[in-house]
């Protein structure tokens, strides 16, 4: 079992911009959620594990493998798939992928045809190995995705905002290959959609401004929110007031009506309906109002 520990990981930018501050966390096999709004920090820690970008400060190992230093060595345990997976105008899948296994070093020609076969399957792609990867749809490139980052049989796989754009039917597909993938490795997942962490992984962390403000699993966050979530059914002209005069966590429309959901220890009253809580109202009670949960 691999195991990634991050500690004191610390990244400014020449801007100013501190786009890491002491982040520290452990992460084990299996899925793990990486959420955040955008400009959280969640990519420059991606880039940063990767070795796509140095850190300022702090450590990261991937059990004996020095990230910050031993960079090659990472590599070749390394599967990634950022944000934007770009492709060849007029490569094949199968070509591609052989492409991608000379990268990793498989120079014998059998083994890289039998490696890009059984990936090719495994992904289901393989009625598809001779059409232009271009072509494509965005589930498919993002399998196509997958399978270059499972070359070389990695231990960790880093996966960037993997569903942006994804309709539902690619997107559950998705979810089904990257749960597959993740009994054997840690795979390390940077979203900002919540319904990917709920569905996906066990464990997850919040990050915000740099910093992991949450650590836990998804239930215990949600258990420290329970009594304290309500919800009330306003006009959009009332938006504004009760932004002023409650804590709102959140506003979203329901047959062309505001629903807006609020944080209070006790009852705030004024027609709010206790509810209970989701992961979305963790992700915006601890981004938005920035407020404590005690992590378990």
């Amino acid at each position: 079992m691999a195991t990634l520990s991050i500690k004191n990981l610390t990244k400014t930018y020449p801007n100013g911009v501190k786009a890491l501050n002491n982040v520290s966390i452990e992460i084990e096999n299996g899925m793990f959620g990486l959420l955040g709004p955008n400009g959280a920090g969640k990519s420059s820690l991606m880039r940063t594990l990767s070795s796509l970008q140095e850190a300022d400060s702090g450590s990261a190992f991937l059990d004996d493998i020095d990230i910050l230093n031993e960079p090659t060595q990472l590599r070749k345990v390394l599967g990634y798939l950022p944000q934007e997976f770009g492709v060849y105008s007029k490569i094949t899948a199968e070509q591609l992928l052989d492409h991608m296994c000379v990268l990793k070093g498989i120079s014998n020609r059998k083994e890289r045809k039998e490696l890009v076969g059984y990936l090719l399957q495994k992904v289901n792609l393989y009625e598809k190995r001779n059409k232009s990867v271009k072509g494509f749809s965005g589930g498919m490139k993002q399998r196509v995705g997958i399978a270059q980052a499972l070359i070389g049989s990695p231990k960790l796989i880093i996966v960037d905002e993997p569903t942006a754009g994804l309709d539902p039917g690619e997107r559950n597909r998705f979810h089904n290959l990257l749960a597959d993938v993740g009994k054997q490795v840690i795979i390390l997942l940077s979203t900002h959609i919540v319904d990917d962490v709920r569905e996906l992984c066990s464990k997850f962390a919040v990050m915000n401004q740099g910093e992991i403000v949450y650590h836990g699993t998804p239930q215990d966050a949600i258990s420290e929110l329970k009594g304290k979530v309500w919800q009330k059914h306003i006009e959009r002209e009332e938006l504004d007031a009760h932004q002023n005069s409650f804590q709102v966590i959140s506003d979203k429309m329901i047959a062309g009506k505001p629903v807006i959901h609020a944080f209070a220890e006790s009852n705030p009253d004024n027609g709010f309906k206790l509810v209970e809580p989701s992961l979305e109202d963790v992700f915006f009670v601890k981004t938005k109002l920035n407020l404590v949960i005690e992590t378990l």
